[in-house]
């Protein structure tokens, strides 16, 4: 199946600068300051075979790193897929998006492309973010990713 680019929607901006239909390009958020915004994102990783593997998590960007953990909840297995993806291959994406069923000039998404490692060092901004860590602090272990680069999109 090939994709071509998506049509240009009636009455839309063609570039930057003042419109009728608009009036001046206001700035919005960063992408990162988009990202911070989340409370949920996914991380992907690529198996030693090459097949990709997504995985929901939470997190805290302090500067341009992202902090999560391998939490207390119940697993499978100790040794998760992600560490053994990261340790094989440390390059990972995580997708933070907004959908709003209702409005769909509010939709967005932005993506941190970037190298993870593991560390048994937990990051004190994750666990005050989430109230249930301060309950029941993450054993661990935990990955910051140092985000390269930033990929962003709003509606």
């Amino acid at each position: 199946m090939t994709f071509g680019a998506m049509p240009r929607r009636p009455g839309a901006p063609v570039g930057p600068g003042p419109t009728p239909a608009t009036g001046p390009v206001r700035p919005g958020p960063t992408p990162a300051e988009r990202f911070a915004t989340a409370r949920v994102a996914h991380l992907a990783t690529v198996t030693p075979d090459g097949a990709p593997h997504l995985v929901p998590i939470v997190f805290a960007l302090v500067g341009d790193v992202i902090h999560t953990a391998v939490d207390g909840k119940p697993k499978r297995h100790r040794r998760l897929r992600r560490l053994a993806n990261i340790e094989h291959d440390p390059r990972v994406s995580v997708l933070a998006d907004h959908y709003d069923d209702g409005d769909w000039s509010r939709l967005w998404w932005v993506r941190a492309d970037g190298l993870a490692t593991i560390t048994d060092v937990p990051e004190p901004a994750l666990i005050a973010r989430y109230p249930q860590y301060g309950v029941q602090p993450p054993p661990g272990p935990f990955l910051r990713i140092r985000v390269t680069a930033w990929s962003a999109w709003s509606a």
